[in-house]
């Protein structure tokens, strides 16, 4: 038997800490996370997606009764982009979650659908997309790449 171990190094930020387009950003998923629609699990997302060209796109979840049929912030965002920006690249992705009922202090990564998601896109675009993600408040972590929240990623070339 062998064994591999597989490490993914993220940086702790304070909001102290952000460069003015981090924090830019950082205001920007807030405002996205305003427009939540989220009356069946009161979990709030919002997403603020900047791309090469400078564009921002804003994303947030948005549920409905028959929830399958829904889509998180993250998925919004990129959808969005990749459909109106399609030779614009993604650059940056700064996510803020939190239930409505209390502000959530701990950092929360995108689902493993929308890791998914942004790993076909960080693969077509081949540069990175840097991913921060907090809660309400509190700290912020930040990847350098989808590769170091989703290490054993599933491509094209596996098909």
């Amino acid at each position: 038997m062998k064994q591999i171990i597989i490490q993914s190094i993220l940086t702790i930020l304070s909001e102290k800490e952000l460069s003015i387009q981090e924090k830019d950003l950082m205001h920007q998923a807030f405002e996205a996370r305003s427009k939540a629609y989220a009356p069946y699990s009161k979990f709030t997302v919002g997403v603020a997606l900047l791309l090469d060209n400078g564009v921002v796109v804003q994303g947030s979840n948005q549920e409905n009764a028959a929830y399958p049929s829904g889509l998180c912030a993250e998925r919004v965002a990129i959808y969005y982009a990749g459909a109106n920006y399609p030779s614009a690249k993604m650059v940056q992705m700064f996510i803020t979650a939190s239930p409505q009922d209390r502000n959530l202090q701990e950092p929360i990564p995108p689902c493993g659908s929308c890791r998914q998601a942004i790993a076909e896109y960080e693969m077509k675009q081949d540069i990175p997309i840097e991913i921060l993600f907090m809660g309400a408040e509190g700290p912020i972590y930040k990847s350098d790449s989808l590769k170091n929240i989703l290490p054993l990623v599933f491509d094209k070339n596996h098909l």
